[in-house]
């Protein structure tokens, strides 16, 4: 439910909807659910990756272009095409090439937590009036307009059920990036 919150207040909060188009960098638990929320609210939506390696679930899930950012020749493809794009990873990326994305009057939102600061150059605000803003999860009244949502559309989260004694390779699958989306424990392997 807090990946979902997390997403969904800076899509309600800007508007995101029928017209609008929304990129979410990142495509693991918190990205998937960006994608199925703004999927859900009308906007046209892509998915920022590293890699091309959940291309085919991304468009399952509801994207409707997934591109891998090491290819050199996507941030000029994709020039001045978002009204909204929300960074939903921790690592350090180069922002301002996203910011190159955003349309006049479009807003970078962080939901990801870095460790160390974010860097970004001014000159990448200036000529189209760009925001660069930060949410991190809704309140009560918005977690429940996200759930009626997800009541209305079906909207669930990816999850990998596992029983309690695999926690320590969870754990190691986690800090190695080798999770797609969330686990969950079976408690009844408590």
């Amino acid at each position: 439910m807090c990946a979902s919150t997390t997403l969904y207040s800076p899509l309600n909060h800007w508007n995101a909807g029928p017209g609008k188009t929304v990129g979410i960098i990142g495509f693991g638990g918190l990205g998937h659910m960006g994608v199925k929320l703004a999927k859900a609210l009308g906007s046209e939506v892509t998915v920022f990756s590293q890699t091309n390696s959940k291309k085919e679930l991304g468009f399952r899930l509801g994207a409707d272009d997934y591109v891998a950012t090491s290819d050199p020749d996507v941030f000029s493809r994709l020039s001045q095409k978002f009204d909204i794009i929300i960074n939903t990873v921790s690592a350090e990326i180069p922002l301002d090439l996203y910011l190159s994305c955003l349309r006049r009057d479009g807003t970078l939102v962080q939901v990801g937590a870095p460790k160390d600061q974010l860097w970004i150059s001014p000159h990448s605000l200036y000529a189209r009036r760009i925001g660069v803003n930060g949410s991190m999860i809704g309140g009560i009244a918005e977690t429940q307009k996200m759930l009626d949502l997800c009541g209305e559309k079906l909207i669930f989260p990816e999850i990998e059920t596992i029983p309690a004694s695999y926690i320590d390779e969870a754990y190691e699958r986690v800090m190695k990036s080798q999770v797609q989306f969330r686990f969950v424990i079976d408690i009844s392997t408590m």
